[in-house]
């Protein structure tokens, strides 16, 4: 708990002051602040002791807030050509009450006046003319981020003048963890340097580091403070502890002096918070203690010697009593071995194989300090057979994603395991990496890499920004040749059955990693596929798997061909709305549109118009082109996924694509027989009536009937 904002304590502040060449300085901390010492704008606000800079609500907003001390610092001096010199720490939380949305994020700020606010969104509630050191949690191609957990500085623009990806010290701001960070400027030498750490302790070197001349926007006045901002998100920003200092370096000393090269830090409070929680901090010097404790010790071992003496007949029932409650305390601790050696030995009996040796074997403790004991707020997603929880390890700061396994019996752990094996042995730079694994407490978890970016389907319906046409090529090819490896590279095929764009994750420069194999299944080269019960999402499934339950490489190529339409179009395939009207004149998917604009010839108009037709034409041409040869009704008119990336890279003509959607044709006998297998295989009983030797499918799987009338 940081301590108290709010006090009312005086406020030791020493202001400008002209006498001669005499200094001018400014410091304070939150210690030594009162309510009356700071001024709140916009959205701003104090909330248990701490900043908050955005407000704290459940349903996505933008909105932006500043807090500034509320007097005027001095940063120049009449007469002398070299401003402040000033160094501030400060801590802050960037929480998400839903971790789904995407942010915004805070900066400190040097501003001329202390009236105006920043707009919100990537702007950061930064006002114009300032000077700011921004923590951006959101990846803003108008201002050129590297990605959306960096710091900057910024010189009256947005677009930072210099900026560093914070991963590359695994910091994470995403995290809801305290984040400490130390800012410091020279006046004569105009070195700026930023340093930023979990710990208290500042970082030897700093991670962003410059020569820059403030000259120009640094009035004899500014105010000092912190902007934040959302941007259709629901992030809160807090500042948990602040401290500011600055001076003016010695009149007589230049820049580049020999006789001080290395101006000393302006005067100041010290630049710890007492909140902030050291790594790896050493313990206590523990030399006086023991003495004290070691003579406490023997007197009282002297005391209790005179009264043994005097009682020795009660010393000797204690003495009987004692060792009867040893040998009852060695019998617990014997069966408690026991038992842990049995369930490790049955645990090794279900992690026998060679596969879960590879990656490594966390503990439950590790991953429940990591998650913060599974905190719902740190849910990032669901996936086929779990929840997934971002977590940041204790003892390397690596951000992950945590799957826990959420279903309970023998079958959810069979899924599992099966995931497990099967991703265990994948090597691929398009496949979401596997770290390692849990099994205790009868419960199973998967850790992955977290991508920074998230899934597909967020970037590209849930982010403030549209995402380029380049990175759209880049996911799809990377998708597609993570599938030509599961089909054609493995030593026994991979069948994903989950190909859709939320199991697509993105990482900092948006290339594609296929992820959550919860559904996935290894078939022997040349083996047909057993038959199961259909399992995926709607709008990826291919007609013959919905049919007969069973899953073939071809049934992922019908999901890869929804994804590309998606993601050339920008739009689900299946919306909660009719997305368009099919041929007949009845509503249709994505993939029925994309087919009857194809039919009239106007297959372009596919291509999401947020683009603003920045893209070739041809390339849009062919990706939509392989999407609707993916899509097609019959499976074996689909490509494979290798032939799909020869097309993607241009290597290999597009097949020719029929102008009207093929109907898809089983004969009743070959239906039969498919769902006789499904039946035997899955002691499932199903009723067939037919009423000819033949009917006729759409595209979708589903039997061409007219619909009822529609009645109010």
């Amino acid at each position: 708990m940081p301590p108290p904002i709010f006090f009312i304590l005086p406020l030791f502040l020493s202001f400008p002051c002209f006498s001669g060449n005499a200094a001018s300085t400014t410091s304070f901390d939150f210690q030594t602040l009162t309510l009356t010492s700071l001024k709140f704008l916009g959205d701003a606000h104090m909330f248990n002791n701490s900043v908050r800079l955005t407000r704290d609500l459940p349903v996505p907003n933008s909105g932006a807030g500043r807090v500034l001390f509320n007097k005027p610092v001095t940063f120049r001096r009449p007469g002398n050509p070299t401003p402040a010199s000033f160094s501030t720490y400060f801590s802050f939380k960037i929480n998400n009450l839903n971790p789904d949305s995407i942010g915004g994020g805070l900066a400190f700020v040097i501003s001329p006046d202390d009236l105006t606010i920043g707009d919100a969104g990537g702007f950061l509630g930064i006002p114009a003319t300032s000077v700011s050191v921004e923590f951006d949690t959101l990846m803003d191609f108008e201002f050129k981020d590297v990605n959306g957990n960096h710091v900057g500085f910024n010189l009256d623009s947005m677009v930072s003048k210099e900026s560093t990806d914070l991963g590359l010290i695994n910091i994470n701001l995403k995290t809801g963890n305290l984040v400490n960070s130390w800012v410091d400027y020279s006046g004569s030498t105009q070195q700026l340097n930023v340093s930023v750490s979990y710990s208290n302790t500042k970082p030897k070197s700093p991670i962003l580091s410059l020569t820059t001349n403030l000259d120009q926007l640094l009035n004899e006045f500014m105010f000092v403070g912190f902007a934040g901002s959302t941007q259709g998100s629901t992030e809160v920003h807090s500042v948990e502890w602040w401290s500011f200092t600055s001076s003016f370096d010695d009149p007589d000393t230049k820049p580049g002096s020999n006789s001080n090269p290395n101006p000393p830090s302006p005067p100041g409070p010290p630049f710890i918070n007492p909140a902030a929680n050291a790594v790896n901090s050493p313990p206590p010097s523990m030399g006086p203690t023991v003495s004290a404790q070691t003579a406490h010790t023997s007197q009282k071992q002297s005391k209790c010697h005179n009264k043994l003496c005097k009682h020795g007949a009660g010393a000797v029932a204690g003495v009987v009593t004692a060792s009867a409650f040893f040998l009852a305390l060695c019998m617990i601790l014997f069966i408690w071995v026991y038992n842990k050696k049995f369930k490790q030995a049955k645990k090794s009996e279900l992690f026998d194989s060679d596969i879960f040796k590879n990656p490594k074997e966390f503990s439950y403790k590790e991953l429940r300090l990591a998650t913060k004991g599974f905190d719902p707020t740190r849910v990032i997603g669901h996936g086929a057979f779990g929840t997934v929880y971002k977590g940041i390890l204790l003892d390397t700061g690596d951000v992950v994603a945590v799957k826990r396994n959420s279903h309970s019996g023998d079958q959810g752990k069979s899924e599992f395991i099966s995931e497990l094996s099967i991703i265990g042995s994948l090597r691929h730079r398009n496949l979401l990496r596997l770290q390692g694994w849990c099994h205790e407490k009868g419960e199973i978890m998967l850790v992955y890499d977290l991508m920074p970016n998230g899934s597909l389907d967020k970037a590209l319906f849930e982010s403030s920004f549209v995402l380029c046409w380049g990175y759209r090529k880049k996911i799809l090819m990377g998708v597609a040749s993570a599938l030509s490896y599961l089909h054609h590279e493995c030593e026994n095929q991979v069948i994903h059955r989950d190909v859709k764009a939320s199991n697509i994750m993105l990482d900092e420069g948006f290339n594609a990693k296929l992820g959550d194999f919860g559904l996935a299944r290894e078939v022997e080269q040349n083996k047909s596929p057993d038959p199961t019960v259909a399992a995926g999402t709607m709008g990826y499934l291919a007609p013959e798997y919905l049919l007969t339950g069973r899953a073939s490489e071809k049934t992922d190529v019908y999901s890869f061909g929804a994804v590309a339409l998606e993601v050339a179009s920008g739009r689900r395939p299946i919306e909660r709305e009719a997305i368009g009207v099919g041929v007949n004149g009845q509503r249709s998917s994505l993939v029925d549109w994309a087919w009857g604009l194809h039919q009239q010839g106007r297959l372009l108009e596919v291509a999401d118009g947020r683009l603003g037709g920045e893209f070739e034409e041809a390339e849009m041409r062919r990706v939509l082109l392989v999407g609707l040869i993916c899509s097609h009704p019959d499976a074996a008119v689909r490509p494979t996924m290798r032939n799909v990336v020869q097309m993607l890279e241009g290597e290999a003509e597009v097949p020719v694509v029929p102008r009207a959607k093929p109907s898809l044709s089983f004969s009743t006998s070959d239906l039969l027989l498919n769902l006789q297998d499904s039946v035997s295989d899955l002691n499932e009983i199903i009723t067939l009536s037919t009423s000819s030797s033949e009917h006729s499918f759409n595209g979708d799987g589903l039997p061409l009937v007219r619909p009822d009338p529609i009645r109010p």
